[in-house]
């Protein structure tokens, strides 16, 4: 018998790691990639990896949750997952929300990684003490938004992006102490 895909035993094997100075370069060439940053505006620079990489140390020391790299059972660099919370400068969105999110790779789509990493953040913010969390994701992201679902999140609004980029969708979960 072949275990479902939601069986943890058929997850593959993840890591996360709080974002080393390292990583910035690592998250770079992860996601220069167009399809991967599709929904986000296409490919950056690396100083705003070197700059993201900084702000989630400073979340993990002063939270005990940031968005961590993850990492594949070989110890490579396939993406990020975690939580943060949503910038208070951004005038749209769930400003003072805790938002979850991941970002993978092209070469780790579509093996189970983001949704053994989004259960991963789900039992790490849940041990930090939060009661809720929302995922805010494009409306034509269906990879996100079927991990979104899977996770157990429910739509809790659907609005129009900044700069008329089409619409995204809040996700919200409320995490069962545990």
């Amino acid at each position: 018998m072949t275990a479902s895909p939601t069986s943890p035993a058929s997850l593959p094997t993840v890591r996360l790691r709080v974002p080393t100075d390292e990583d910035a370069r690592a998250w770079h060439e992860v996601f220069d990639d167009p399809d991967v940053m599709e929904f986000l505006g296409g490919p950056a620079e690396l100083s705003l990896y070197e700059e993201f990489t900084a702000r989630q140390r400073m979340h993990d020391a002063q939270l005990g949750f940031c968005l961590w790299t993850l990492l594949d059972a070989d110890g490579a660099v396939i993406g990020f997952t975690g939580a943060q919370p949503w910038p208070q400068e951004k005038a749209w969105g769930p400003v003072g929300e805790i938002e979850i999110g991941w970002r993978l790779g092209r070469s780790a789509w579509g093996k189970g990684y983001a949704y053994a990493a989004a259960l991963a953040t789900l039992e790490r913010v849940r041990a930090a003490g939060l009661g809720r969390v929302v995922a805010m994701i494009n409306d034509e992201n269906r990879r996100s938004i079927a991990v979104a679902e899977r996770l157990g999140m429910t739509m809790a609004e659907r609005s129009p992006l900044p700069g008329g980029r089409g619409y995204g969708r809040r996700y919200e979960l409320v995490l069962a102490a545990g």
